[in-house]
């Protein structure tokens, strides 16, 4: 009866992955495209959590995001990657960090 209720932080940020995460799905390249071709989309690391990142980012978390910048499991799509999804025509699962769309390619 007396148990501690959670900070309004806590619960702010478990309802954010909550809700990234009941928006992630799969992406194919020519529906990824578009978005490509915006210049809104951040690859991730496939040993990263999706949804874990695409709440970093969310959250302006600058010091962690930096940090997967620098170790290159997090950046900006560029026209290398476009031309091997092109090639390979991967399928991704992807959530949207508005402006952003983080993707991770799938083993399918």
């Amino acid at each position: 009866m007396n148990d501690p209720q959670p900070s309004p932080d806590a619960i702010e940020d478990a309802d954010i992955e909550h809700l990234l995460n009941a928006q992630a799905g799969r992406l194919s390249w020519p529906e990824l495209q578009r978005h490509f071709a915006r210049g809104v989309v951040l690859r991730v690391a496939a040993d990263l959590d999706l949804i874990a990142v695409a709440a970093a980012v969310v959250r302006d978390e600058k010091p962690k995001v930096q940090t997967w910048m620098e170790l290159g499991k997090l950046g900006k799509a560029d026209v290398a990657d476009a031309r091997r999804w092109e090639a390979t025509a991967p399928d991704f699962w992807a959530v949207v960090a508005a402006p952003w769309v983080l993707v991770q390619e799938t083993d399918n």
